[in-house]
């Protein structure tokens, strides 16, 4: 029994696919700058937040530098925080003073225990419009520190240099936590948006696959024309679809038709020349029966294959295997009675073929006709399903016939499917019965193959498509 396997949705190649694939392109690029620009505002605005902060202290120490009386310089005590007073905590003062002939003096925060602020007046930074520097140096130990710094000018040749400083970690977590909570929010909203995109594309896609099935049907004769509601973009699609199916169905009923006028009127003209040449017995009388009889038998296989290429190509039925090949195997039983046949049937598959039961007895009752003339004593069908090769291809049955006969020579296999062609002419018949099989089993989409029998004789196998079972059948 066929059943129904189609490729992935999202298989790569479909329409699906590119569209989701195109839109995570553009929704990771989207993302990925959208991240960044705004990792980088936030540090931008943490900085600022930051620098703030040391600015309070740095107006803190510059008030009481103003307010010195002495010489000395002064130890500023409003801070108000511990930090600068424990050794390397990471945060730390510094006062320098810059006299005229270039000596400088510095008192710092007692945290700041060995060695020196930098000044970033010598780096070159120069000051905002606050009057503040701002920017990134190495402290005493190696670590990064964020500092900031102000110029108090007191006259006199004193030039005073505040600093303070913070170490960078504190800051630098304080992004990276940021980064990472804006990381999961963005996979999250690409995750989502992801899904929408999904939805939206199968809803999108969602009448294509409506005429997939429905041209499915076609193809197999459930249906003559797209029939249905569409999207004004697929409506033209449509329209040309069912003028297509209109037009070939026109097609080969004009070719049928001048096919059947063309057999008809050429039985009178034969049947004229078969009776006169029959009334006479001289070798040209002999010459024209056989020519006319010839000419009859073509004619007769020319209507017969008009006939079987109009019902097949508007084939809407579905039969059963099993019945057919039963009832055929005892019909010949009875036929062949005479040479004491045994006539072996095994179905190993309950199958049904996509087409006229009327077809498929004429195909499988010219072989087993064949088989058991030529035959001595036992014929051998076999029905079973073949596998596809891909999970997207048609299912085939196969309808295998055995003999224990003289055989036939592989050279002479060729000739089978020529119309006309007998096998051999000491058994009766016109020759057109194997290539009629052959031409139905075309037109049907399958094929008829010869081969040697294991029991000794011929193996004739005729592949046709199946078909799942009508809904009665299938329910029951």
């Amino acid at each position: 029994m066929e059943k129904a396997s189609r490729p992935s949705e999202y298989a790569p190649g479909s329409l699906a696919f590119r569209l989701v694939l195109s839109a995570m392109g553009i929704t990771v690029v989207v993302l990925l700058v959208v991240g960044f620009v705004l990792s980088s505002l936030y540090r931008t605005a943490a900085e600022r937040a930051f620098d703030r902060r040391l600015d309070v202290y740095l107006k803190t120490i510059v008030a009481e530098v103003a307010n010195a009386t002495d010489d000395a310089l002064p130890e500023p005590i409003a801070l108000g925080d511990p930090l600068f007073a424990f050794p390397n905590s990471g945060w730390y003062w510094q006062i320098t003073l810059l006299s005229g002939n270039g000596e400088e003096r510095r008192r710092a925060s007692r945290s700041l225990v060995t060695g020196a602020l930098p000044l970033l007046a010598k780096q070159g930074i120069k000051r905002r419009p606050g009057l503040m520097r701002e920017g990134y140096v190495k402290g005493p130990h190696g670590e990064e520190l964020r500092l900031a710094e102000r110029d108090v000018d007191l006259g006199a040749n004193e030039r005073y240099v505040v600093s303070v400083a913070a170490v960078a970690s504190e800051l630098d977590e304080e992004i990276s936590a940021f980064n990472l909570a804006l990381a999961g929010t963005l996979v999250v909203l690409a995750c989502a948006f992801l899904l929408v995109v999904m939805v939206q594309v199968r809803f999108g896609l969602m009448p294509l696959t409506r005429i997939s099935k429905v041209l499915v049907d076609v193809r197999s004769g459930k249906a003559e024309r797209l029939d249905g509601s569409y999207p004004d973009e697929i409506v033209p699609l449509v329209r040309e679809v069912n003028a297509l199916i209109d037009a070939n169905k026109e097609i080969v009923e004009r070719a049928r038709t001048h096919v059947g006028n063309l057999a008809h009127a050429l039985k009178t003209p034969l049947s004229v020349l078969m009776n006169e040449a029959g009334t006479r017995d001289d070798p040209l009388a002999m010459r024209v029966r056989d020519q006319a009889g010839v000419m009859r038998d073509q004619v007769a296989h020319h209507l017969e294959r008009a006939r079987m290429a109009a019902r097949v190509s508007v084939v809407a039925s579905v039969c059963e295997v099993t019945p057919v090949i039963t009832a055929l195997a005892r019909t010949m039983e009875k036929i062949y009675r005479t040479k004491d046949l045994a006539i072996e049937v095994h179905i190993r598959d309950d199958v049904h073929f996509r087409g006229e039961q009327q077809d498929l007895e004429e195909m499988v009752g010219n072989l087993v006709d064949n088989a058991c003339k030529w035959a001595s004593s036992r014929v051998e069908l076999e029905v079973c399903i073949g596998q596809p090769k891909s999970p997207g291809d048609r299912v085939f049955y196969h309808v295998i016939i055995d003999d224990d006969g003289p055989g036939l020579d592989p050279a002479r296999r060729v000739d089978v499917g020529r119309r006309g062609r007998r096998l051999d002419e000491s058994k009766p018949g016109s020759g057109l019965g194997l290539s009629i099989v052959h031409e139905l089993a075309l037109l049907y989409g399958g094929r008829f193959e010869l081969s040697s029998a294991p029991i000794g004789g011929l193996r004739t196998e005729l592949v046709l498509p199946a078909a799942a079972p009508p809904p009665a059948a299938a329910a029951s």
